[in-house]
């Protein structure tokens, strides 16, 4: 029996996903069935992308909240495309274009036009992404020929650290994974697990 799964990125740890969980739990997705992962979209190395694709059968279906969740990088997104659709045989919904519905237009024409908008819509995110990149550097530039100065901030923990250690230990993912994830280096990693272990022996 098919099955409805759902995908979720954000980029980093600080980024908010909820907007996207509650666009897919409308769709009364299961939980388990809902992947998540908190990294860049530059290329598919994501221990939950690739624990879903696993997962996925034939006649399987997968929603997407934007294109730009499932990746940046235009050659990969239409490489994972390819797998998905023609490989795995399973459908693919974008929520917030609904011309990249594969269950519609099964016909040449329809897959014909579907290709087409996936391929903008893919350079398109990959686009942003370099000119994202470009603002950053001239911005830096520019706040260093005023004279600001960019010190090493105290590292914070971030919103993902639970989640990400919960993960690591129900082994879904490596701790070298789980510490990348978080930002850290592996020594502030254990010091905040010791201490977040010692707050939930203290909370008992």
């Amino acid at each position: 029996m098919a099955a409805n799964y759902g995908y979720v990125r954000v980029s980093s740890c600080d980024q908010n996903e909820d907007r996207q969980l509650i666009a897919l739990r409308k769709l009364e997705i299961p939980e388990k069935n809902i992947f998540m992962d908190k990294q860049s979209g530059k290329d598919f190395d994501r221990p939950q992308y690739k624990r879903m694709v696993r997962k996925l059968k034939k006649d399987d279906l997968l929603y997407i909240k934007s294109i730009d969740r499932l990746g940046r990088n235009y050659g990969e997104i239409l490489e994972q495309w390819q797998i998905l659709t023609k490989k795995k045989d399973v459908d693919i919904v974008v929520l917030d274009m609904p011309l990249l519905d594969t269950r519609r237009g099964k016909d040449l024409m329809g897959t014909f036009l579907s290709d087409i908008v996936l391929q903008v819509l893919s350079f398109v995110a990959e686009n942003e992404r370099s000119n994202i990149r470009q603002r950053q550097a001239e911005g830096i530039a520019a706040a260093k020929a005023r004279g600001v100065r960019f010190g090493r901030p105290e590292i914070e923990t971030p919103e993902c650290f639970v989640w990400t250690v919960r993960a690591w230990e129900r082994k879904e993912i490596t701790i070298q994974e789980a510490i990348r994830q978080c930002g850290m280096s592996e020594a502030t990693f254990y010091r905040r697990l010791r201490e977040y272990r010692q707050t939930l022996k203290m909370a008992k």
